[in-house]
């Protein structure tokens, strides 16, 4: 195909609207596994709640261990084939895969399942991203990447609502099911004109993944990025989707149901639709990217300590209302994204800003048993989780603050 740039004045384009759709089914099957996790473990033969949360812990394990294996091979394949092939291929895997998951008997099929959804699952935000980013005028981009993150993370919305009503099989054939009809738009998106020139470009390297660890700056640069996403998957990997643990730590007072993990991913992502919308207004306002981040990294830590250490006894509606209000203060993840792509280079910008949220996402792999430890160490799951989490926005704050400012940079050049 032959890349159509969007007119100065138009931001809803085809790429944006597809990325927007494409992001909004990844998000629903990305989360789905969290809220319907006690359901789906239970109807499985899984009782207790130590076995509950140690197959829930693995299975997210197995999803995030995927993503990171999904991040390299789709990354390198957008700098190699174009945004594309990794956009519309994602979509078709991971909604296979899910389809698969609504037919699973016992634990290993749904591991080895949720391994190869993680894969899948890995493409589509940083193949959309940087198809967004290199499509648009350069002081429109940001508002393009606002627009796929807010009508994206509504998809855990629907996945709370459909799994809540329809049970957890059912929801995995429709996050399915949604994903193939998807690619009936597959005609309507062009290929990034940049990604096409540096194609052209017989001498041009395009998507080496080592060569991020070639060189000192490009290395630094690169790790910087990926820091900036992990206090995100704190939250959502750890403090929402262990919930009902944290809650009972908390002494949250009972209420008609117990506390639901669905329920606080729902509220949670419920703010994510605000909070991305937010920072990508306020990347905007501001004319930085950096100053946006710093923002929200800060109204991130007010919020882990407010629920950490503020919600003892509190009632349940209380209870998620902070989850809303944490969600809103990690509504920060396409604009981390859209640092990493415009950090990069037009050969390495795929592969980047697919494997820096995806590397973040598969900290979860890391989070979990360094959370377990410090509860182990540091005198129970509060104070641990408090450890860990301040420790992950201190490291994020400063790798935000150290890096280049990118918002008015020009995205068509290549890395040497």
């Amino acid at each position: 195909m032959q890349a159509s740039p969007p007119t100065k004045s138009t931001v809803l384009t085809a790429a944006v609207i597809v990325a927007a759709l494409g992001y909004f089914v990844d998000i629903y099957d990305l989360i789905l596994f969290s809220i319907v996790r006690v359901g789906s473990l239970t109807s499985l033969g899984v009782v207790g709640k130590e076995a509950l949360k140690t197959q829930g812990e693995y299975l997210i394990s197995m999803q995030m261990g995927g993503m990171l294996l999904g991040g390299i091979l789709w990354g390198i394949l957008g700098d190699k084939k174009g945004r594309l092939s990794v956009l519309f291929g994602s979509i078709l895997l991971y909604s296979l895969a899910n389809i698969a998951n609504g037919f699973v008997q016992t634990l290993d099929q749904y591991a080895w399942l949720r391994l190869i959804a993680g894969i899948g699952l890995a493409g589509e935000l940083g193949a959309g991203i940087t198809l967004v980013s290199e499509s648009l005028p350069q002081d429109k981009r940001g508002y393009g990447t606002m627009i796929v993150a807010t009508v994206g993370v509504s998809g855990a919305l629907l996945g709370y609502w459909v799994g809540d009503r329809w049970g957890w099989r059912n929801a995995y054939f429709v996050g399915g099911g949604l994903g193939l009809a998807l690619l009936l738009l597959r005609v309507s998106v062009f290929e990034s004109g940049m990604f096409q020139k540096a194609q052209a470009a017989a001498h041009v390297s395009r998507g080496n993944f080592f060569s991020l660890f070639t060189n000192g700056a490009r290395l630094g640069r690169y790790l910087r990025c990926l820091l900036i996403g992990v206090p995100l998957w704190f939250v959502v990997g750890i403090l929402i989707t262990f919930a009902p643990e944290f809650g009972e730590a908390l002494g949250v007072q009972p209420g008609p149901a117990p506390l639901s993990a669905g329920l606080a991913v729902f509220w949670c992502y419920f703010g994510l639709v605000f909070g991305d919308f937010a920072s990508g207004a306020l990347s905007q306002l501001l004319r930085s990217r950096n100053r946006a981040l710093q923002l929200f990294l800060a109204f991130c830590g007010l919020m882990v300590g407010v629920y950490l250490f503020g919600l003892r006894g509190v009632s349940q509606t209380t209870f998620y209302a902070v989850c809303f209000l944490m969600g809103i203060s990690v509504g920060f993840w396409a604009l981390f994204v859209t640092v990493a792509a415009e950090q990069f280079g037009t050969n390495l910008r795929a592969t980047v800003a697919t494997t820096a949220p995806n590397f973040a996402r598969g900290s979860v792999v890391a989070l979990v048993p360094a959370f377990r430890w410090a509860e182990a160490h540091l005198g129970g799951r509060l104070p641990g989780a408090a450890v860990l989490g301040g420790l992950s926005l201190l490291v994020a704050f400063w790798a935000v603050s150290t890096l280049p400012e990118s918002f008015h940079k020009d995205l068509d050049y290549v890395e040497e």
